[in-house]
């Protein structure tokens, strides 16, 4: 305990890279990261030895500080490698999520003026070179070879890398020690990484984000023990998304955490065994997760006959839920401290339900624009219905428009440490969320009470002015119905002056109840009538449509509302 507050000590006094710096040199030895499935592990010294040769690899092809650095694929080992070797050599990073389109992928690493593109072989097959102008080369991230190389560099980057291993010997003719670990001074102004948004609006833009940007999110992580030396993290969230990448990566390399990287889709299945594996001590995880988990596997249970009937006990009702609370820890690897959900609202019902059974979570608040965090409270002074706290002396907020900002809504506005710099190329959209006072003005609805805890209502561009002047948040609605029989996802949008809910069925627990398609609009119905009973006069809905597919969602699984709102 003594090291840790002695490390965190030293940790207040030193810039973000420094940070980094510090912590390789003092888990030397220490497991860094893993593949699951794969067996594959590297130690803080591997990291760094990595990392020393990517810096060589990018002198070679004369990045400078400030050049941008493209990467694209799932999470990986060398995917870690390549974003630490960028900030650490005063580059920036410009993450590509890896199941954007080829056509938005390559518009990115135009627009951001990458020089360099780290690629899964898989995606690059479905590119084209000469669409992608300003890259210089190349390089896949399984094997590290140069997939592709500009004309005019004669296969530079191909030669270096054939000799990189002798090259590494002549600088470290020793060998590559902790000492060795030796990164740049940077101030933390200086922008580290371009994070392009997958919004609900259909436009992807460029968030600047600077080392105190990143900096704010990760001395928090560490100086609230979210993670520390020698603790497990699970990565199953994408790196290439800014909370994935603050509390999955940076956080738990900072202080010397093992993690495990999941690379492939993290279908129930997989996760719980890799949950079983690796147990880790804290998991970050969208709502989806716990919302499925509840939807097909608590939720049948707490709807027998005798569960319901025991449930109805004093006495007897605890003892359930004490059983079903310590099934689910032990099927989440059963040595977490907390889970945090973020990303998105998590249903209500879901999060009444974990309350009432204790179980240890608690729901954040955030957006790529903050690199992301803007407020958290640890699980057990956790507001059910609310997003936690705004950071204590790292954010700010208040609810413009609003003469009592504790009970009537408005737009939520942050201010601090963790605020981008802005939109890279955009300054018409800078300018639109960020005012001369600094405040980023986050199109997010809500209240807030005095000591900082944020209450979200819905988005300000969601919402619907009813004919007799009511908001209308659509979220709160759609939480409602997505609680309802046979009701996977929702979508509440106007057409004309009415109401109407875009449904798409649980046809999973359709074939479980053995119910035909053809019972679905008596059952829609019902479901319609139940609904309006339990919302306000100027939210009922007038009609139900059902959807024969999903919705088409973003990379963070929220949907895109603007292709349904016509």
């Amino acid at each position: 305990m003594l090291y840790i507050q002695m490390f965190m000590r030293d940790m207040a006094n030193e810039n973000l890279i420094q940070i980094f710096a510090s912590s390789f040199r003092q888990n030397w030895e220490l497991p860094a990261l893993s593949e699951f499935g794969t067996g594959h592990t590297m130690t803080y010294a591997d990291l760094s030895r990595r990392i020393a040769a990517t810096h060589l690899l990018f002198k070679e092809c004369g990045v400078k500080k400030g050049d941008k650095i493209a990467l694209m694929g799932k999470n990986s080992i060398s995917w870690v490698v390549t974003y630490m070797a960028t900030i650490t050599y005063g580059a920036v990073i410009v993450p590509v999520l890896h199941d954007f389109n080829v056509q938005d992928a390559q518009h990115i690493i135009n627009h951001s003026e990458s020089i360099l593109l780290f690629i899964s072989e898989t995606i690059f097959d479905s590119m084209e070179f000469e669409k992608i102008p300003l890259v210089k080369a190349v390089f896949s991230l399984e094997s590290r070879d140069v997939l592709a190389e500009h004309p005019a560099h004669n296969h530079a980057a191909e030669k270096f890398l054939a000799k990189l291993s002798e090259k590494m010997r002549r600088k470290y003719p020793h060998g590559f020690t902790a000492s060795d670990v030796d990164y740049p001074m940077i101030d933390e102004s200086e922008l580290a990484e371009i994070n392009y948004t997958s919004g609900t609006t259909g436009f992807s833009k460029g968030v600047m984000l600077t080392l105190r940007n990143l900096g704010g999110n990760v001395r928090f992580g560490v100086n609230s023990r979210l993670h520390y030396r020698g603790s497990r993290a699970l990565s199953f969230l994408p790196l290439a998304h800014a909370y994935g990448c603050a509390f999955d990566m940076l956080v738990p390399l900072a202080v010397g955490t093992h993690v495990t990287l999941l690379g492939k889709l993290p279908t129930p299945k997989l996760l719980l065994k890799a949950f079983a594996e690796v147990k880790p001590n804290l998991i970050i995880c969208v709502p989806l997760i716990l919302e499925k988990i509840y939807r097909n596997k608590l939720r049948p249970v707490i709807e027998k006959p005798a569960i319901r009937r025991a449930l109805k006990v004093p006495g007897i009702n605890q003892m359930v839920y004490r059983k079903i609370r310590s099934q689910l820890i032990e099927a989440l690897g059963g040595e977490f401290e907390e889970v945090i959900v973020g990303g998105a609202p998590l249903n209500h019902e879901v999060e009444e339900f974990l309350h009432r059974i204790k179980f240890p979570f608690t729901v954040g608040y955030g957006m790529t624009e903050c690199g992301p965090l803007i407020s958290y409270t640890p699980w057990r002074k956790f507001i059910v219905g609310s997003s936690g706290r705004t950071l204590p002396h790292i954010m700010h907020s208040k609810i413009a428009n609003s003469e009592d900002g504790t009970r009537i809504p408005g737009e939520i506005c942050v201010r601090g440490e963790n605020v981008m710099k802005g939109y890279f190329k955009n300054p018409e959209a800078t300018e639109a969320v960020l005012d001369a006072e600094g405040w980023l003005h986050t199109g997010d609805m809500g209240t807030r009470s005095d000591d900082g805890t944020i209450f979200i209502k819905g988005r300000y561009k969601t919402m619907i002015l009813s004919a007799n002047g009511q908001n209308i948040y659509p979220e709160e609605i759609e939480a409602k119905l997505n609680n309802m029989p046979y009701v996977a996802e929702s979508l509440i949008v106007e057409r004309g002056k009415h109401l109407h809910a875009l449904v798409y069925p649980d046809y999973e627990a359709m074939d479980r109840d053995h119910i035909s398609n053809e019972k679905l609009p008596e059952i829609m119905e019902q479901v319609r009538q139940d609904l309006n009973k339990i919302v306000a006069p100027y939210e009922r809905i007038d009609k139900i449509q059902l959807r024969a597919n999903e919705f088409e969602k973003t990379p963070k699984r929220s949907i895109k509302r603007y292709l349904y709102n016509a």
